[in-house]
């Protein structure tokens, strides 16, 4: 257990009479003011217990403990001072969330047992921290484990998740980045309740009924429920609630919350997520990021604009639905396109030629296309009365 304590007293006659004292039952540094404190702090934390007097020059001992637990919350804090009015005690327990208030002159051998307590006190919450960390990842790790053998696409899909989750958290300068980390790990834990023939047709990209996109639908409320009975992860659970919610509000789950009232977190995994569908579709960075700024009002800009610094790619296409007489030569087919007869007429990544065009127009003609054509259309050549429009539909994972 640690033994280090930090004393801090702008009287230097007082801080050698802790060394004389202390130094041989605990690990002892002093500071001569809650400046030099703080650098120590810094430098060579962290410390058990710290002791600081309540009146010094410049930081005083209310505001060196506030700071204390901003930086080192584990530390536990302590207050000695000569001067124990109502008011002091109350902004030190306040401000410091001190451990003790002790009141000048104190016995050598009373203040050495507030200091055995503080490290008691130490000893208690980070023991207390370290059993919660480990049972946490312990059950963390179990259930991905679970979710690997029981549904390994799904899987697979939340593991490359989840290396662009912690770049765009870097990005986007998330202070406490966790939570997101292990959301995207167990999103798809609520499919395991989905029905296997269900589960496949959607990873298949096939056409689901109304009671089958009802199932589907209901995953991240079951995730939601399945997660947010374990301890501190209810924030992991409420990213999970919303990992399908749109930034314009629509999506799921269905209520009133959109923008930015949607967990940074879920906002994260929805992107992270698509971005994911889309390239293991065969779509390249460009096309995919293109596809993206394609669908207004799906994804948060500002977590779109942190994908595009991490990709370091400039937005060079757009998708745009055209006519057959619209289409140019080099554009790249943007869906499959069928008759409606269901055969297949161009390929998704085909490019734009003279023969694809006339296909194109014979079948239009004298048997019908199913469904209007979209294509990645340069930048600089985006025709002025080419209308965008929202994809429709998402695979889940």
């Amino acid at each position: 257990m640690s033994r280090r304590v930090l004393c801090v007293d702008d009287d230097p006659n007082i801080l050698r009479a802790y060394v004389r004292t202390l130094r041989n039952k605990f690990e002892l540094d002093t500071a001569a003011s809650g400046e030099e404190a703080i650098r120590i702090l810094a430098e060579r934390g962290p410390y058990a217990v710290i002791v600081s007097d309540m009146r010094m020059p410049g930081m005083d001992g209310v505001e060196l403990l506030r700071r204390v637990r901003e930086t080192a919350p584990d530390t536990v804090r302590m207050m000695l001072t000569g001067n124990a009015d109502q008011q002091t005690a109350i902004d030190a327990v306040n401000e410091g969330h001190i451990f003790r208030f002790i009141t000048k002159p104190c016995p050598p051998d009373l203040f050495a047992r507030m200091i055995e307590a503080g490290l008691e006190q130490y000893r208690l919450v980070t023991a207390e921290r370290e059993l919660l960390s480990k049972t946490l990842a312990g059950t963390i790790r179990v259930l991905a484990e679970i979710l690997a053998l029981a549904a390994p696409e799904a899987f697979g899909r939340a593991t490359r998740a989840r290396e662009l989750v912690r770049k765009l958290c870097e990005a986007l300068a998330v202070t406490t980045s966790w939570p997101i980390e292990v959301a995207v790990m167990l999103a798809p834990i609520g499919l395991l309740a989905v029905p296997q023939e269900i589960l496949q047709k959607a990873m298949q990209n096939r056409p689901l009924k109304d009671s089958e996109k009802d199932v589907l639908e209901s995953h991240p409320r079951i995730a939601r429920e399945l997660v947010s009975k374990i301890p501190r992860l209810e924030a992991v659970a409420e990213i999970i609630g919303y990992q399908r919610k749109l930034f314009n509000g629509q999506g799921y789950p269905p209520d009133w919350t959109s923008g930015e009232d949607i967990p940074l977190g879920s906002r994260i995994l929805k992107l992270a997520f698509d971005w994911d569908e889309l390239i293991q579709a065969g779509l390249s960075p460009d096309f995919a990021l293109a596809e993206i700024a394609d669908r207004r009002g799906w994804y948060d800009p500002k977590v779109v604009a942190a994908l595009r610094r991490i990709l370091d790619l400039q937005e060079g296409y757009v998708v745009r639905e055209v006519r057959i007489s619209d289409l140019v030569d080099d554009w790249i087919i943007a869906d499959n396109i069928y008759s409606v007869n269901g055969t297949l007429l161009c390929s998704k990544g085909q490019p734009v030629t003279p023969p694809i065009r006339l296909r194109l127009r014979n079948y239009a003609i004298n048997v019908g296309i199913s469904r209007p054509i979209r294509v990645f259309v340069p930048l600089s050549e985006v025709p002025q009365d080419a209308e965008a429009k929202v994809p429709k539909g998402s695979i889940p994972y």
